[in-house]
């Protein structure tokens, strides 16, 4: 103990990190449609970052296994966050895009998974997965840096951007 101070040891919360990539090919963009039930529709590929691995080596890994497809950059547009639903653990979804890419789509991610090229315009026309719309709104948008889900001060799950 240093002189003077006291050092009192708390617990952190516990802190999961993801990240998802929109990727960008003229006017298309790649879907993955999930069919895992706890959170079917469709999204962007990406997963979870390993313990000691780079947010950076995390997006380009995922997007390999998921997709076939080699990422040579990323750009972070924005940040998720959110409570477990037993409000223990906070969830960190990093929020990418790219369109510096090698490679070719292939079935490499879960079989029971689709990846494919669509029109970025046809997205809004499909079964997105639960705020797929407002997480594409924070990569899209210059002026979001943060997506946050929180409870308000009547008890109401609610969603801002920042």
């Amino acid at each position: 103990m240093w002189k003077g101070y006291n050092l009192v040891m708390e617990r952190f919360e516990e802190c999961i990190f993801t990240n998802m990539c929109l990727i960008r090919k003229g006017e298309d963009i790649l879907i993955q449609i999930r069919t895992k039930s706890d959170w079917p529709g469709v999204t962007f590929p990406g997963g979870h970052v390993e313990k000691g691995e780079s947010f950076d080596d995390a997006v380009k890994r995922e997007v390999k296994e998921e997709t076939g497809l080699t990422l040579n950059s990323a750009k972070l547009k924005a940040i998720e966050e959110f409570k477990s639903i037993k409000g223990e653990d906070r969830h960190v979804i990093l929020l990418y895009e790219s369109d510096d890419f090698t490679g070719e789509i292939t079935s490499v991610g879960k079989q029971e998974d689709k990846i494919m090229w669509i029109k970025e315009s046809e997205l809004f026309n499909m079964p997105l997965s639960d705020d797929l719309d407002v997480m594409y709104k924070a990569i899209v948008d210059d002026k979001i840096s943060e997506l946050v889900y929180y409870y308000d001060e009547n008890g109401e799950y609610r969603k801002k951007f920042v």
